[in-house]
């Protein structure tokens, strides 16, 4: 087992390589940002980083609010190396390029919540749960992450300018929805109950980047990431009218932002850090209503 002590050994920025035990032979990389003082009792948020594949520079947006909020921030690594293209990070590793169903075991959206478990496992972490961050392709990895139910932990979620949504939809197959996967009804009245952040850059409206998701079901959400956020509430709305449940989610529109992952994250900061610190004690049924 890996010691993940490294990851506080000092205040500021610290760093090490990491391998999933369920996936052991792909390499991942934990960039830390620890506060001047800290203790195992301190709020812990997992970042994800966008197509570029780069968790330093994630980490390094978030060391000041790491150090002046009292955080261990941990960005997490996803190298093309280990997880090519966005089959193994975007859609978590739900199917094999040929689209051969993988089994559940093998989602990489499992990696954060057994991190978190082996930081507590170590004591590293102290803490019942924690906060979560994804900016564009992360952001996309976020949202499907939770659709699973991979949210037991997380006290707090941001998915902040994604590319594509997997819409609550069962209608619409994975992964521009949740059709044609095991997501049940209940699974879904569950999601919607779950207190999820949505961010949005008002000037994220750029479509000629090559990253920008152009296929004809992308568009389909909508023509910019901006209207793509707003999509993807309005049709959770729709749906937890259909279900007659209460809709736990909300968009927040970031003014003047682009597609710019350290304005996104300065402007999380304090949407994610009060949330954290005050659901890190409640009790479960208080974070993750079972409805």
């Amino acid at each position: 087992m890996i010691d993940l002590f490294p990851l506080v050994a000092q205040a500021g920025p610290n760093a090490l390589p990491y391998f999933d035990p369920v996936l052991p032979d792909r390499e991942l990389v934990l960039y830390s940002a620890r506060p001047t003082v800290w203790h195992p009792g301190l709020p812990v948020l997992f970042v994800h980083h966008g197509v570029g594949r780069n968790g330093q520079d994630y980490r390094d947006y978030w060391l000041p609010h790491a150090d002046a909020n009292g955080m261990l921030v941990i960005a997490i690594e996803f190298p093309q190396a280990g997880f090519p293209e966005y089959l193994c990070y975007n859609f978590g590793n739900l199917h094999a390029i040929d689209g051969t169903p993988n089994p559940r075991k093998l989602w990489t959206f499992g990696i954060g919540p057994r991190l978190f478990d082996t930081l507590r496992g170590q004591g590293v972490t102290s803490t019942e749960r924690y906060g979560l961050f994804g900016h564009s392709a992360g952001g996309q990895y976020v949202h499907r992450m939770l659709s699973f139910g991979y949210r037991d932990r997380v006290a707090v979620a941001v998915s902040a300018n994604a590319g594509t949504y997997a819409m609550p939809d069962m209608s619409i197959d994975w992964p521009w929805g949740l059709g044609a996967t095991d997501v049940t009804t209940d699974d879904l009245r569950r999601l919607l109950g779950f207190p999820l952040t949505l961010m949005a850059g008002t000037e994220d409206t750029k479509t000629s980047g090559r990253f920008f998701p152009k296929g004809v079901k992308s568009m389909k959400q909508g023509p910019t990431r901006y209207a793509r956020a707003h999509t993807y509430l309005r049709t959770a709305q729709d749906a937890a009218a259909a279900l007659h449940v209460p809709l736990q989610w909300r968009v927040i529109d970031v003014p003047g932002v682009g597609h710019d992952g350290r304005r996104m994250s300065d402007a999380a900061a304090p949407v994610i850090i009060p949330l954290l610190r005050a659901r890190v004690m409640e009790p479960p049924s208080a974070v993750t209503p079972d409805i």
